[in-house]
């Protein structure tokens, strides 16, 4: 077998919703939901667990998240509170447009400082991490337990080694060529190789690390001797990341975004996210009337990715951090009733589905969403961009760092173009929807697809399946997906049903069958009037632990 492929198909197991009483935990990975389930079991509450599910999930999925990445939550709490927290962020203040232009044309002959592109790997690609002052946060300002509570699970898996599951394995190849230092490959690789499924590996180096911020808090990321590494690291390699700029960053607490799908309130986070990207294609969709279409026809998965595709051509080219640029209000659903003019019967091909020179189609992540008894909801949701990220490692930290500014663009002309301090475009787009909003009902949903720009694609088919078609939760994972790639193309999974891709084609759309894989992560947790279920995702690994 490929496992840089793996086979998901031959699994055919049958998986229902799972409801339980207390809370209900589900991501990616067993053996972090059982972390988040722990931290439930112990007192705390659906914020105690999103951090302690997360936190494995650096352990249990490094291939996904890590320390070096950022961090972003949509929620709603017991008393009603629905919110939001951003742990992203920004370039080096040194990390001009002509640094960078110099740096990556230094030493090669054949590259034009003026020519120059953002490089997808390497220092240049390294923003401040947010992940540990965003975990700290979470529980001081939301639950019950302590950051060091929520480390236990993760340290205990680093330490004490655990067993790798298929899909992570074939995930975890690419650091074979990706990682070229010493201390980085021992970091994470075992004899100069990736695990095998199967095989129990442990991570000394990071559950060390681990360690240090459960007894002296995220600020030892930040300003602290793990601060010095991180900054020597990207600085050896030609990067202009100081400890400066580690110790300015802050936690953010941003207003959502909302909008109303067929009577269902859907959040998302605002720029520099591509939350927008979903409320727009929502909003688009209920226009055209997409969801009054028969669910297997191809008039139906026509209508659902033209909508998108137009929320794409403008939230991926208007999107940015809204600190340096003002953003337009995609998310409105008068703009919406504008742009729904250009869906017709035929598929639209003057339209991009991609930023500009961004690279991050197909950006790994991980999603987690918890819910608990108290009324508490929440989607948690954390990433380097690219598998390992950058390639660096901090010294012997354990902590890889991530490559999300490779989303910046070198062009001054570009809305996303790198500036000192700022944030680059992001992909990760946790949701809350409110499905008793009608009725006046306590039932909220925290959600989300993992998967680069198959996010908000995926958060428009999901919860289209619920609302729409009224699938059970599991069932609307479940169900085979599309997805509008950044070549224009219209992939889909085989499990469509027979005729519905020619007739698409027939539309215009140029029609191709991709793996499960590539058709993302979704998780979803829900409480409805005391009522707890969750649904996990059959393209992953995924688990969901009730309480």
């Amino acid at each position: 077998m490929d496992t840089r492929d793996p086979d998901l198909d031959r699994f055919d197991s049958r998986r229902p919703t799972v409801y339980a009483s207390e809370g209900v935990v589900a991501t990616s990975q067993p053996l972090a939901a059982e972390a988040g389930r722990e931290l439930l079991r112990e007192g705390g509450n659906a914020f105690d667990a999103a951090v302690a599910t997360a936190a494995a999930l650096n352990v249990v999925e490094p291939t996904s998240t890590g320390l070096g990445g950022d961090v972003f939550a949509m929620f709603r709490t017991a008393d009603g509170e629905v919110g939001a927290m951003r742990a992203s962020g920004g370039a080096p203040e040194g990390a001009t447009r002509e640094r960078v232009r110099e740096a990556v044309a230094d030493g090669d002959d054949s590259v034009d400082p003026a020519e120059a592109e953002m490089p997808v790997h390497g220092p240049h690609a390294v923003t401040v991490p947010g992940t540990a002052r965003g975990w700290e946060a979470t529980v001081q300002e939301y639950g019950r337990r302590t950051l060091a509570d929520a480390l236990q699970p993760a340290i205990r898996y680093a330490t004490d080694g655990y067993p790798v599951t298929e899909v992570v394995a074939a995930q975890w190849e690419h650091g074979e060529d990706l990682f070229t230092d010493d201390h980085a490959r021992e970091a994470y690789l075992f004899g100069g190789h990736s695990p095998s499924v199967g095989q129990t590996v442990r991570l000394p180096a990071l559950g060390e690390t681990m360690e240090r911020i459960a007894e002296e808090g995220a600020d030892v990321v930040y300003e602290g001797d793990i601060a010095e590494a991180i900054a020597e690291e990207v600085q050896a390699k030609g990067g202009f990341m100081t400890v400066d700029d580690l110790a300015g960053f802050e936690v953010e607490w941003p207003e959502p975004l909302s909008t109303t799908y067929n009577g269902v309130e859907v959040f998302e986070l605002g720029p520099h996210n591509q939350g927008q990207v979903a409320l727009e294609a929502l909003n688009i969709a209920e226009e055209t009337g997409a969801g009054d279409h028969p669910y297997d026809t191809p008039e139906r998965v026509h209508a659902f990715a033209e909508a998108l595709k137009v929320a794409f051509h403008d939230g991926h080219h208007y999107i940015t951090d809204p600190d340096y640029e003002d953003v337009m209000a995609l998310h409105e659903k008068s703009y919406a009733r504008e742009r729904a003019a250009l869906v017709g019967e035929e598929a639209l091909t003057d339209v991009d589905v991609g930023t500009p020179g961004a690279v991050g189609e197909d950006a790994d992540t991980v999603l987690l969403t918890v819910a608990d008894s108290e009324g508490n909801v929440v989607s948690y949701i954390n990433s380097r961009y690219m598998g390992f990220g950058s390639g660096l490692v901090a010294g012997e930290t354990g902590i890889a760092l991530q490559n999300r500014g490779a989303s910046f663009s070198l062009n001054p002309e570009d809305p996303n173009r790198l500036e000192p301090g700022k944030r680059p475009f992001h992909t990760l787009v946790p949701g809350l929807a409110h499905f008793g909003a009608d009725a006046g009902r306590a039932d909220w949903a925290a959600f989300g697809v993992m998967g680069g720009y198959m996010q908000p694609q995926g958060h428009l088919q999901t919860l289209a399946n619920i609302i729409d078609y009224d699938m059970p939760v599991q069932a609307a994972l479940d169900a085979p997906r599309w997805r509008y790639r950044e070549d224009g193309a219209l992939a889909i999974e085989d499990r469509f049903p027979r005729g519905v891709a020619p007739k698409l084609a027939r539309k215009g759309h140029e029609v191709r069958v991709e793996p499960p894989l590539q058709f993302g992560g979704a998780q979803l947790a829900r409480y409805d009037e005391g009522n707890l279920s969750g649904a996990t995702e059959p393209r992953k690994d995924g688990q969901v632990a009730p309480y």
